[in-house]
Order: C-alpha cells, then sequence, then structure tokens
C-alpha cells in the first residue's frame, strides 16, 4: 500500500517567520553571548525559531585551524556570516555574539546578507574597555596582562568600534534583563519579533 502524498499544511494568511541575523560585535567579556542566551530563550519562549552561532563554538569546529591574524580574523568571521545567512534564510532569528574586530568583515557579512535579501542587524555591544577587564570572563585580561597571551581584541590589538550600527547597547549600570527588551524592542521595530 502506498503512503498518502505528503503536502504542505496550509496556514491560510500566515507569512512564513522571517528570519534574520543579529550580530552582537564587541569586546572580550562585554557581554555578548549573555545577552544572546538570554535573548534567544524569551524569543523561543514566544516561540520564534532562534539560534545563537557562538563565537568560541565557531572557532573550535568551523574555523578550527585559524590564528589571530588580521587574515585569519577576517576568515572566521565571514565564515560565520556565510553560515548564519544560510540558517536566517530558513526563517530563523540567529544570533550572533562573536567579537568580529574588523570592519571591513562586518561590512563583508552585512553585504552577504543584503545580496540575499535576508534581514542583518549589528548590535555593538559597547562596555567599556575597564569594566570588560574587570569582568573578565574567561581571564583573557588577566593572562594577557601576564605576558601569557598577545593579540587580546581591544588591548593590544585592534577594536575598530562600528560606526553606524542598528544599536549601541550600553551594558555596564544596567540588568541583563533591561538590555536583552532594548534589543527585543529592536527586534519588533523591524518586524522581527
Amino acid at each position: 500500500m502506498n503512503p498518502a502524498p505528503h503536502h504542505a499544511p496550509v496556514h491560510g494568511s500566515r507569512t512564513a517567520p522571517k528570519g534574520a541575523t543579529v550580530w552582537l560585535t564587541g569586546l572580550p567579556s562585554a557581554g555578548k553571548t549573555t545577552l544572546a542566551t538570554a535573548l534567544a530563550e524569551r524569543l523561543r519562549g514566544e516561540g520564534h525559531r532562534t539560534d545563537v552561532l557562538d563565537g568560541d563554538e565557531i572557532r573550535a569546529f568551523l574555523s578550527k585551524g585559524l590564528g589571530f591574524s588580521r587574515e585569519d580574523r577576517y576568515t572566521n568571521v565571514t565564515r560565520i556570516g556565510f553560515v548564519a545567512q544560510k540558517i536566517a534564510a530558513h526563517g530563523v532569528l540567529v544570533l550572533v555574539p562573536v567579537i568580529a574586530p574588523y570592519a571591513e568583515a562586518r561590512a563583508a557579512v552585512r553585504t552577504r546578507h543584503l545580496a540575499a535579501a535576508t534581514p542583518f542587524l549589528e548590535v555593538h555591544v559597547a562596555t567599556p574597555l575597564d569594566v570588560c577587564s574587570e569582568r573578565d570572563v574567561k581571564g583573557l585580561y588577566a593572562r594577557q596582562a601576564a605576558g601569557e597571551i598577545h593579540h587580546l581584541t581591544g588591548v593590544d590589538d585592534p577594536y575598530e568600534v562600528p560606526k553606524t550600527p542598528d544599536l549601541r547597547l550600553r551594558t555596564d549600570g544596567r540588568t541583563i534583563a533591561e538590555s536583552v527588551a532594548e534589543l527585543h524592542r529592536l527586534l519588533t521595530q523591524k518586524g522581527l519579533a
């Protein structure tokens, strides 16, 4: 007996979910991953398809073997951008908490999204360096100060601050919930949440 033919479900006038990439750029320990994770939880609770492409996980798998030269950082960022755009094109809100220190690489990612008509939002998590080094979530600032590591973004390697991000999010003196609410407002204003 042949199974019944498969038909796509009919949803009347309901449109397919709208995907987008939300890139959270900022210094190490700025709070990018914390905010992306909290925002993803809120979005999932509202029924949105959401994924987080964490920079450390990507480096461990997709970009394994890359160093921290300008060229390697560019390759890492554009690889992540490629994956994010492909996922977002399928109706997923992709949150990308990745430093992406160079404007050129961020522009290349935006251009790829524009060419594919996939929404792209750049959020500068604008936590001051002194606050980031105090938080020092991964101990990077302490290791750099001790001479154990070099090329730490914002300290002995450049960080090119976005000139015109879609949102400049200041996290110092604010709760995670307040920052997530501001991110959520941005998505709502853009018709994405």
